[in-house]
């Protein structure tokens, strides 16, 4: 067994969530209400692990976070780690997991492990999954071979690399799942088994006055014709992502309201499917992703469109010149392939 003062020191960061959810009432629903010292205590052998820190950061449903929230908890996250921590765990609801943990990903540019758990059944339950993920996500967090992965979701002993993993479940313990790539590895016992290695995401700097603006995400289905993309300017969206069918096509009728768009504010172009990426020129019809590129619309590449959607909110924080800002998104989004992207 190591020695107690030679484990590595890890943080636990409570945000809330379905895994700090008991109920309010005999007869209510659960709501987030235990602390990170409440979530750690219940679990026995994790002292075995690491010196375990914690800190209760928000106590919120995922789903009430915003990315504001998430920039600031990276700068918490990185005085943490510039003080002596060797890693961080952060727990929170699993609605929103894959647009945080990206969101880290890109915000942190160290190679302390970071890694984003949760759990599907609340404490009450008679088989709560939080308890073994959080001893999972610790087992990652101190471990010398989850360095330099980049922010990591670990879930039902899974490791999943945050620009992959998505949610595709309502209440499956095995939701989390990463279509194109898999895991990246597990945890059996006290191992940290890691099989593939992404390379590191272009990093985008914030600083503490820097806002993030609001990016529509706007999803097309069976007659759509456009008129929402009208509006988006007046709303006060900065920019939008629109998840397109298939390679990345929406109605022919539509592709005259993007290229309008395009005049107004950058315009990502996502698929809706969940796997794949934005082809560049195998379709010629009005509305495909050739016209649409044409129309200078910017390609999503391998993101999905609720991580383009966080790429994209991050680059225009960080700059308020427009080239600039999809400078930043092109370079991120390109860093997430080992062949890049056009």
């Amino acid at each position: 067994m190591i020695e107690s003062a030679s484990r590595p020191r890890v943080l636990v960061v409570s945000l809330g969530g379905t895994i700090a959810s008991t109920p309010v009432a005999r007869d209510g629903g659960v709501v987030p209400q235990l602390s990170a010292q409440d979530l750690v205590a219940a679990v026995p052998g994790l002292a075995d692990v690491a010196r375990v820190e914690t800190l209760s950061y928000r106590q919120v449903p995922s789903g009430d976070l915003t990315l504001a929230d998430v920039v600031a908890l990276a700068r918490t996250i990185a005085h943490h780690l510039d003080g002596g921590v060797d890693g961080v765990v952060v727990t929170q609801g699993t609605d929103t997991i894959e647009e945080t943990s990206f969101a880290l990903d890109v915000l942190l540019d160290g190679a302390a492990p970071v890694v984003v758990t949760g759990a599907m059944r609340n404490p009450t339950m008679a088989s709560p999954d939080g308890p073994g993920n959080l001893v999972a996500a610790v087992k990652v967090a101190a471990s010398p071979h989850a360095r330099a992965l980049g922010c990591v979701v670990v879930m039902n002993d899974e490791v999943h690399a945050a620009r992959f993993v998505r949610k595709t479940h309502s209440s499956n313990l095995a939701t989390f799942r990463s279509p194109n790539a898999g895991p990246l590895g597990w945890v059996a016992e006290e191992r940290v088994r890691l099989v593939t290695r992404p390379t590191r995401a272009a990093t985008i700097s914030l600083t503490a006055r820097d806002d993030v603006p609001p990016v529509a995400l706007v999803t097309c289905a069976l007659g759509d014709d456009g008129r929402l993309l009208e509006r988006l300017a007046a709303l006060g969206y900065r920019g939008a992502v629109i998840e397109g069918f298939g390679a990345g096509h929406v109605p022919g009728v539509m592709a005259s309201a993007v290229e309008a768009l395009v005049g107004e504010m950058p315009v990502v172009l996502c698929s809706r499917t969940g796997a794949g990426e934005v082809l560049n020129h195998t379709y010629g019809f009005v509305g495909s992703e050739s016209d649409l590129l044409s129309r200078d619309v910017v390609s999503g590449g391998i993101l999905d469109a609720r991580k383009a959607r966080v790429a994209l909110s991050l680059a225009l924080a960080a700059s308020a010149d427009r080239a600039r800002a999809v400078e930043l998104f092109v370079r991120v989004r390109d860093s997430l392939s080992a062949s890049g992207g056009d």
